[in-house]
């Protein structure tokens, strides 16, 4: 954990994958982010496999973070939560909008009670489009954004990738986002923000990138970038096992052809010609697939590590917990505090050098810190007491 958002509380009312690694993210930066639950708890903290802390999908998504636990269908929670959102410069939620509306957690409900707050919305759709009040869930979004569908471009059924991918890709532009408004609000800009972040646009866009392709121009063309959707793009057989490859410069090209006997690829006239080679793409994987049953996996990849060809075992889930270079660098150390069945941990992946971090925070118990939280707002003791004895208010003892 860093101190760079040191002074920023976020308040993330958000479930499962997508609000919580965003909220995650920002806790990690420094930020103060109070996690609010209902009073039965993030649906993620009781999903197996569970061990010590609960669930470990909540493990892996909620460490730095404070928890509170309120009942927002309830009138006296919703009063309670307003005098939060004086207190707080964001407010991040992944709710359908109507949902977020009747909880009085929608743009101009918060902006009336906090008129500097930044309001980050993470929805399935665009509210400006047709689709707006679909709901939304990981696999749908990877089917209408053309994830799924990828798999007809090469030749195969549709698919999708074995990751909750839209939830984390859509959280990571919501953390962008919050960024850029806050530092928006730091330059002088008066008011609350308003920012959307549509999970659908989100992915259609990432997936577009590359794949928009001559569909960009005026003239027009296929969609699609040839080099990624070749069938025979994969990662391929070596004499024990797989091999990833990817010669992909002339020069290394040129080295690969070489160290399998083939330099007279090289001298072909469309190899020679850069508006030629894209088209016989699939006969340059061709040469890879069949090349690489000569030897096994680490002897091709000394050989090509010495011709600067780029090249990787292909790991598995369970080869990354092992592998070397995760290791070395303290990918999995389980920062202290944690409870003691915990043996793994996951990092804050990007490195800010010259800030000295702080160790991490293991997720918090439900309604952990409700009391503490609370207090802050200048709430009186026998008030807290009486909404956690109305079950307004989830609360474990101090």
């Amino acid at each position: 954990m860093l101190a760079l958002l040191e002074g920023i509380r976020v308040i993330e009312v958000g479930a499962v994958v997508l609000g919580p690694y965003a909220g995650q993210l920002l806790a990690d930066l420094g930020a103060d982010v109070i996690k609010v639950e209902p009073m039965e708890g993030d649906i993620a903290r009781h999903a197996h496999p569970r061990g010590e802390g609960g669930g470990a999908l909540f493990v892996n998504n909620n460490r730095n973070k404070r928890m509170l636990a309120i009942d927002l269908k309830a009138a006296e929670g919703r009063a309670t939560f307003a005098e939060l959102l004086k207190t707080a410069d964001v407010l991040f939620h992944n709710m359908r909008i109507d949902a977020a509306d009747r909880l009085g957690l929608g743009f101009e409900a918060v902006a009336a009670i906090n008129p500097r707050i930044v309001h980050c919305a993470a929805v399935g759709f665009g509210q400006r489009g047709p689709y707006r009040d679909r709901p939304a869930f990981d696999d749908i979004i990877q089917a209408v954004s053309g994830i799924a569908g990828l798999g007809t471009a090469t030749g195969g059924d549709p698919r999708f990738v074995p990751t909750i991918l839209a939830d984390k890709i859509a959280a990571l532009h919501a953390v962008y986002g919050i960024l850029a408004a806050l530092l928006a609000r730091a330059n002088g800009r008066e008011g609350a923000i308003k920012v959307e972040v549509p999970m659908f646009e989100a992915l259609a866009a990432f997936l577009l990138n590359e794949h928009l392709a001559a569909a960009t121009f005026e003239s027009g063309g296929a969609v699609g970038y040839p080099r990624v959707l070749s069938p025979n793009r994969r990662p391929f057989r070596s004499a024990d096992g797989w091999i990833a490859v990817l010669p992909y410069t002339d020069r290394q090209w040129r080295a690969f052809l070489s160290e399998i006997g083939r330099g007279d690829v090289a001298e072909e006239g469309w190899f020679r010609d850069p508006q030629q080679r894209p088209a016989h793409i699939d006969e340059l994987y061709a040469l890879v697939a069949e090349s690489m049953a000569a030897r096994t996996t680490a002897q091709w990849i000394a050989a090509l590590s010495e011709c600067d060809v780029p090249c990787s075992e292909v790991n598995s889930l369970e080869d990354l917990l092992t592998d070397p270079h995760l290791t070395q660098v303290g990918f999995f150390d389980v920062p202290d505090g944690y409870p003691e069945g915990i043996v793994r941990s996951l990092p804050q992946a990007v490195l800010f050098h010259g800030f000295e971090p702080q160790p991490d925070r293991a997720p918090h118990g439900l309604g952990e810190d409700s009391r503490a939280i609370l207090r802050e707002t200048g709430m009186r003791e026998s008030d807290i007491d009486a909404l956690i004895a109305m079950g307004v208010v989830n609360s474990v003892p101090d």
